[in-house]
């Protein structure tokens, strides 16, 4: 709880039982989250069983591996009806570091901002945590488009590490996104098309061996995903294309 404002921590997982447990604990050491969610999308491993050991803690499993957008979809879902006011997204493999949950959650239960990500560029924390350098080069130059693209100024706009108030997640038309990787980045787009703004917090990573990736195959389709999201954006914007994913605001 922060402010009377109930937090509900979402897992988006898959094949995640080796980093679960230490998530979990790190994520409710933190003393701010209500409850956990965590959506197994059709692990082929322990992680719906682990989960289910943990106090506190809401599990669902696909049965069949839907997509990480799917599976987002059902985080969010799950916790709109659970009544969370404020929602982070952690992802289970401990990339990112349960320890500012604080802090992303003050920003907005402080009514500063409806939208807060962790960045692993600020700082440089990319690179210093094991982030391949053909992955950061790729970052680098899709942010840069799309911020061109969507008139935003972030310094990422790839990061996993997000939490969004009730009110923003209620407005964004998350169905009609993708039930890929790309759904990351058609929400911060989403975000921006309502004209809500987004805080960013300097995030270390941690790419161990343990952490999920997608490959290069995978990262070249999220790039042109990306990329089609961006140049959507601002063909909507300009009026010469109706698209469900920017509806008239």
């Amino acid at each position: 709880m922060y402010r009377e404002n109930k937090i509900i921590v979402v897992m988006p997982a898959y094949n995640a039982e080796t980093t679960l447990r230490r998530t979990w604990e790190e994520v409710m050491a933190q003393g701010v989250v209500d409850r956990v969610i965590v959506v197994d999308d059709g692990s082929a491993d322990q992680t719906a069983a682990i989960a289910r050991t943990f106090p506190d803690t809401t599990v669902l499993r696909h049965d069949n591996n839907l997509g990480y957008g799917a599976n987002q979809k059902s985080c969010y879902r799950l916790a709109l009806e659970e009544g969370a006011d404020i929602v982070v997204m952690v992802h289970p493999d401990y990339q990112y570091t349960p320890r500012l949950i604080p802090a992303l959650v003050a920003v907005i239960g402080s009514g500063l901002h409806p939208c807060a990500m962790g960045s692993r560029v600020l700082g440089g924390y990319a690179l210093k945590g094991g982030m391949p350098l053909w992955r950061y080069i790729a970052n680098r130059f899709l942010t840069a488009v799309g911020n061109l693209l969507m008139g935003s100024k972030l310094s990422e706009l790839h990061s996993g590490y997000r939490a969004f108030s009730r009110q923003l997640l209620e407005k964004l038309p998350l169905d009609a996104n993708s039930d890929d990787f790309v759904f990351d980045n058609q929400v911060l787009a989403q975000v921006m098309w309502f004209g809500y703004t987004v805080a960013e917090i300097s995030c270390p990573t941690s790419y161990c061996n343990e952490a999920s990736s997608i490959n290069f195959r995978r990262s070249v389709v999220y790039g042109l995903g990306c990329l089609r999201t961006g140049v959507q954006f601002r063909l909507a914007r300009a009026g010469l294309l109706k698209s469900p994913l920017f509806p008239p605001a």
